[in-house]
């Protein structure tokens, strides 16, 4: 809540943030077809709700911060979406058995609609799953709502972050500069945020979901607290997006990145 105001400025509109939506719009495009119908997780300020429904797909857009809802509630108005986008608050920490319960003999959730429906992909961007301490139970609870052959895009945190390393190192912050590797997680903002290798995500994943691929964010791209930095380097920061773009599935890109940017298949 106390980010949202500012969050779009910090973040959104920024050149780093630019950029790397930028690549998650690309396989957006690719993964979710005019038509169908989206759950999206943790969808802050709207942006990539906004986006989809422009392309006319329908989203449902959730989040468990108020602040955020009410930021992506005056963006939906004010582009006169609501016919495409409803915007909900929805707990994460609880999505398995939330998703789980409006599939059974149980009332649906409000958010979720009624029991028995089926989504046809499902969103979760910047790192949003990095909060979550169960992703057998979000994986779980994920394939009791979407469709079989239904697409997962998800935008996660990973554990190896050279840029990283090397600008708090240079200070000598070793503590900030190895925080993703610590075991059980770092405390932050009253969350414990957790950085799940690609490995682990895909097997907390696997007895309901098959991986199709895997890209970096932010491999080439410094982390969105370099902006100043960035802004500076303008070029070298374009032409680092381009090269990432262009081998973002190669290895080691996807392991090395800010984030890793996942796509799983409903069995």
């Amino acid at each position: 809540d106390p980010l949202a105001a500012d969050y779009d400025a910090a973040f959104t509109r920024s050149a780093i943030g630019s950029l790397m939506r930028a690549a998650v719009w690309e396989r957006m495009d690719a993964v979710f077809r005019p038509g169908a119908q989206i759950l999206e997780l943790n969808c802050g300020t709207g942006e990539d709700a906004l986006y989809l429904a422009r392309r006319g797909v329908r989203v449902l857009a959730t989040d468990g911060a108020a602040g955020m809802l009410a930021v992506a509630r005056a963006k939906v108005a004010a582009a006169g979406m609501e016919d495409l986008i409803r915007v909900a608050q929805f707990d994460l920490a609880e999505l398995a058995a939330t998703l789980i319960s409006t599939n059974t003999s149980s009332p649906g959730h409000p958010v979720i609609q009624s029991p028995g429906h089926r989504f046809d992909g499902v969103l979760s961007n910047f790192g949003g799953l990095n909060c979550v301490a169960d992703l057998a139970g979000v994986a779980r609870g994920l394939a009791h709502v979407l469709r079989p052959g239904a697409p997962a895009l998800l935008g996660v945190m990973g554990p190896l972050a050279p840029w990283e390393w090397a600008w708090y190192l240079a200070r000598g912050d070793v503590r900030k500069a190895v925080r993703r590797l610590r075991p059980g997680g770092v405390p932050w903002r009253g969350l414990t945020i957790r950085y799940p290798s690609i490995g682990a995500l895909q097997r907390a994943f696997a007895p309901w979901f098959t991986m199709r691929r895997v890209s970096a964010v932010g491999a080439l791209l410094p982390p969105s607290y370099l902006e100043a930095w960035a802004v500076q380097r303008l070029g070298l920061l374009w032409a680092g997006s381009r090269i990432e773009r262009r081998f973002a599935t190669t290895w080691p890109l996807p392991w090395l990145a800010d984030h890793y940017l996942i796509e799983l298949e409903r069995t």
